[in-house]
């Protein structure tokens, strides 16, 4: 038996949630394999009910399951009540990340949307498939010193970037290994024409391509050309590996190619005792929260990459993946997708047609 944390959270990640549990129920009765979830506070629903945005109680229930399967959290109309670091996002995001060093970002392009992505026709003709594989743990979000700071004199604040050769081999073999799986090509982001970092991380991936996984075909691109070419020629890359910071904006950059944010899922990984976490990357919303308009196929997608990275199940994830790809085929569309003047279905409708085509 499996068991899952599960962490709906703020705004709409309460109805987005309802959907991909329904989905991961369901393929557990097609596939005879038994899910048991648990349900955990977390964000401004756990600061309402306990006074903080992670409770212990959440920390345990997360620790002692096989997979974090989290909505969303944040509620920007209530910012000024905390003081920054109080708030929801650093407070319940960091916390539950912490140990987890792999983020995985896919960007697709679904051939039945590809009217809604903002490129011309011609350059997404065979569609986009990207994997952004971007290392979390390191950094200048988490590099010291950090802060505000006296320099030379007057106020001033420091952020530093720091990169260790063990950092930089883990991240580049989850690229690597995905590259391997997928179409043999891994593009290394970095800025090694300036950053002492980058200098080093271009090295190490070169040496980790070289000796581990040579059959996997490695380049190299600084972070402003990739930017230009995601939206240039996105169907040139396969996996991009690249650090903390690159990818957060690059990441962000190529969900836009999708056609909403209410598309992509993610997953942030790592080693040991740690448990994966597993959400969409929409947020949560508040603007359309409670309105049963949200687009769950998010979160649909993230329940079929816990079931592949935390639980082996691939047959299981790629049953998902089909019946999604089905469903949007077959015309069915939520406000964010439906373009403009499309017919639009409700968040609870989108799940069903799913779950109809949801088969062994």
């Amino acid at each position: 038996m499996a068991r899952i944390a599960l962490l709906p959270g703020d705004g709409i990640g309460k109805e987005v949630l309802v959907e991909g549990r329904r989905v991961l129920e369901r393929v557990g009765e097609l596939f005879g394999r038994e899910l048991h979830f648990i349900p955990a506070r977390i964000g401004w629903d756990a600061i309402d009910a306990t006074g903080t945005a992670l409770p212990e109680e959440t920390v345990r229930i997360c620790r002692e399951s096989d997979a974090i399967f989290f909505g969303a959290v944040g509620d920007p109309a209530r910012d000024a009540t905390l003081a920054p670091r109080e708030r929801p996002e650093p407070v319940a995001l960091l916390g539950l990340r912490k140990g987890l060093y792999a983020n995985l970002r896919p960007a697709i392009l679904n051939p039945a949307l590809l009217e809604l992505c903002p490129l011309r026709p011609e350059l997404v003709a065979d569609g986009i498939d990207i994997l952004i594989v971007r290392e979390l743990t390191g950094g200048l979000y988490y590099g010291s010193p950090k802060g505000p700071q006296e320099i030379g004199g007057v106020a001033g604040a420091v952020d530093t970037m720091v990169y260790t050769v063990p950092e930089i081999e883990r991240i580049a073999r989850v690229g690597f290994a995905a590259a391997r799986k997928r179409r043999n090509r891994l593009c290394s982001v970095d800025k090694a024409n300036i950053l002492a970092c980058s200098q080093l991380w271009r090295s190490v991936v070169t040496r980790i391509g070289q000796e581990e996984f040579p059959d996997v075909a490695l380049s190299h691109m600084y972070v402003d050309n990739c930017a230009m070419q995601l939206i240039r020629n996105p169907g040139e890359f396969d996996v991009i590996v690249t650090e903390n910071t690159f990818g957060d904006i690059l990441s962000d950059e190529a969900s836009m190619l999708s056609g909403s944010l209410g598309m992509l899922p993610s997953a942030c990984l790592g080693e040991g005792e740690v448990t994966p976490f597993f959400e969409p990357i929409h947020g949560s919303a508040p603007d359309i929260a409670g309105k049963g308009i949200a687009n769950p196929i998010a979160t649909i997608l993230t329940a079929a990459m816990l079931l592949r990275h935390a639980l082996e199940a691939h047959a299981e994830a790629a049953a998902i993946e089909r019946a999604v790809e089905e469903t949007l085929k077959a015309g069915h569309r939520t406000a964010d997708i439906a373009g403009r003047g499309g017919a639009a279905i409700s968040t609870s409708a989108m799940g069903d047609q799913v779950l109809a085509r949801l088969r062994v």
